[in-house]
């Protein structure tokens, strides 16, 4: 289980995570807006990479979206700044190059509103093993990470079916069409065009899947898994 606090920043694993219809509490939920052809813009790696070499943690908080502190960030130097601490705009400004709006939405910014985001063990290895070498899983941001007795991009034909965990049920809703974020290490920003290049000609861009939570519920790490 892995959720991102700042949009295409470092996230953090957990051990446990309350789910409501917009999606994983505390996911997404701050995110930075730069400007773009006179027009607000959000911000992501694809713009700035730089961004991903920034962490962003909510401690040991673990509740519902109603309760949502504010992130803490840590900076590539290693300096904490709390989201509402006024010298943050400008520490990010001068580390980006260029002017930032900081914008919190406790109910998630995802690019796919209301989502989740589900990625499974045995295509992450098929893939390593069809380029090569060790993939960190980081690059594919994702919420939900499982294990099951399915083939590898067994998922791609899951749309419209129910995945359940321990007491959560989600709907799932299609596979994720990947840009280039993944491309880019996560402690380095390297880019890895390859990946991308890969995904699209063998797999038609596709990896792990999109789904919905069905109502409120709370999921932690070693619960059961079933697809029907």
């Amino acid at each position: 289980l892995h959720r991102w606090p700042v949009k295409s920043m470092g996230g953090e694993p957990v051990a446990s995570f309350e789910l409501a219809h917009f999606g994983v509490a505390g996911d997404r939920a701050h995110a930075l807006f730069d400007t773009h052809q006179g027009s607000p813009r959000r911000l992501t790696a694809r713009q700035a990479p730089r961004l991903l070499a920034w962490g962003a943690s909510y401690g040991d908080w673990d509740g519902p979206a109603r309760e949502l502190p504010a992130a803490t960030l840590t900076a590539p130097d290693g300096a904490r700044f709390g989201w509402d601490d006024p010298a943050l705009p400008a520490a990010l400004a001068d580390d980006l190059g260029r002017p930032v709006e900081l914008r919190r939405d406790a109910h998630g910014q995802q690019d796919l509103p209301a989502s989740v985001l589900v990625t499974t063990r045995a295509t992450h290895e098929a893939l390593e093993r069809e380029l090569g070498r060790e993939l960190d899983a980081r690059r594919w941001r994702t919420n939900i990470a499982v294990e099951l007795d399915a083939e590898a991009f067994a998922e791609e034909a899951w749309e419209g079916r129910t995945l359940t965990i321990g007491a959560a049920r989600f709907e799932l809703l299609h596979p994720c069409v990947r840009c280039v974020i993944p491309t880019r290490d996560p402690d380095t920003q390297a880019k890895a065009a390859d990946i991308l290049r890969h995904l699209t000609r063998e797999h038609g861009g596709l990896f792990g899947m999109n789904a919905r939570a069905l109502g409120a519920a709370r999921i932690a790490v070693g619960d059961a898994v079933t697809v029907a």
